[in-house]
């Protein structure tokens, strides 16, 4: 399943997500942010368990935002496993 997700208080303006039918992260892509850091963290998590990348990433902060750009890919992925 394909989703994209806007962000919220970030750099990023959304992440472009794919998950198989067993919340397996096929791909992610966010559009703008640190682009070192986006394509690393796209990087790490693809092959993940959604739930594990959840587990990890929630609650990350980037100065002083109350999220980031790993927090925004943690809870656009809540949205996907509560569909």
């Amino acid at each position: 399943m394909k989703t994209v997700y806007k962000t919220k208080r970030v750099c990023s303006r959304s992440i472009e997500i794919e998950t198989d039918d067993n919340n397996i992260i096929k791909s992610v892509k966010f559009n703008g942010g640190c682009n070192g850091n986006t394509k690393g963290i796209a990087s790490l998590v693809t092959g993940m368990k959604a739930e594990d990348v959840i587990e990890k990433c929630k609650g990350i902060d980037c100065n002083g935002r109350g999220t980031s750009c790993p927090d925004q890919l943690a809870l656009a992925l809540e949205e996907i496993i509560n569909k």
